[in-house]
């Protein structure tokens, strides 16, 4: 089982990823504990793809350099499952196949009884104001209840930082307001650094950090140089 997560810094160290001879991003920041750092863009800018390189998944047509830190530990050369990174991806993503607390029992890192993992899974719906919600079936959930779990899914793995996919951009605007604050006020609590990718400048303000805008800007040779 792993240890629980300390408060760390995510570097991103002379980041550049390519696509045939294009480059997409070069980016070299820091992210400190608690700290909700923006990126903004338009689409088809490579925003998804950088959350892809620092999770570990990128797809093979892209090309990438530079290292990816948590605290003292270079983790990317790590295998994806190892890097201790939460993903929140625009659609929740919940295992049909399992009921809520199955989900959500999916996420605790492995260790501890089944009382135990229950246990927990129980309490983290209480949490998040679901409480007698663990034998349910996720498609009888609404969209906001499924952003519930799968945010506290995320938690309960433990990660030492998070990366958020647009995971608002599927809501509407009242459950938009609510889910933000949510995740943005449990990143925050558990000190845990986090990059937030958008194109949605009420997210940027939510989250309250630094703004990154990435470019695709063409220079006299026809080709897209980095913009940051």
């Amino acid at each position: 089982m792993f240890d629980p997560p300390t408060p760390d810094a995510l570097i991103l160290e002379q980041i550049s990823i390519h696509q045939a001879e294009r480059c997409l991003i070069a980016l070299n920041t820091r992210i400190e504990p608690g700290e909700i750092l923006t990126i903004m863009g338009p689409s088809g800018v490579g925003k998804s793809t950088l959350l892809a390189f620092l999770a570990g998944f990128l797809a093979s047509t892209f090309s990438a350099s530079g290292q990816v830190w948590l605290g003292n530990s270079e983790i990317s050369a790590l295998p994806a499952e190892r890097r201790r990174l939460g993903l929140l991806f625009q659609d929740p993503l919940l295992f049909p196949h399992l009921s809520v607390g199955g989900n959500l029992a999916f996420g605790i890192p492995h260790g501890g009884s089944k009382r135990q993992r229950h246990a927990k899974a129980e309490q983290a719906l209480a949490d998040i104001g679901l409480t007698g919600f663990a034998n349910r079936n996720p498609e009888t959930l609404s969209g906001g209840q499924r952003a519930r779990v799968a945010l506290m899914r995320v938690l309960l793995a433990e990660p030492r930082a998070m990366l958020l996919d647009e995971p608002f951009s599927r809501l509407d605007a009242a459950l938009r307001e609510e889910i933000r604050q949510l995740v943005f006020k449990r990143a925050r609590d558990k000190g845990l650094p986090t990059l937030l990718v958008t194109h949605d400048q009420a997210d940027a303000k939510a989250a309250g950090g630094p703004v990154i805008e990435l470019t695709t800007h063409k220079n006299a040779a026809g080709s897209d140089p980095c913009g940051v």
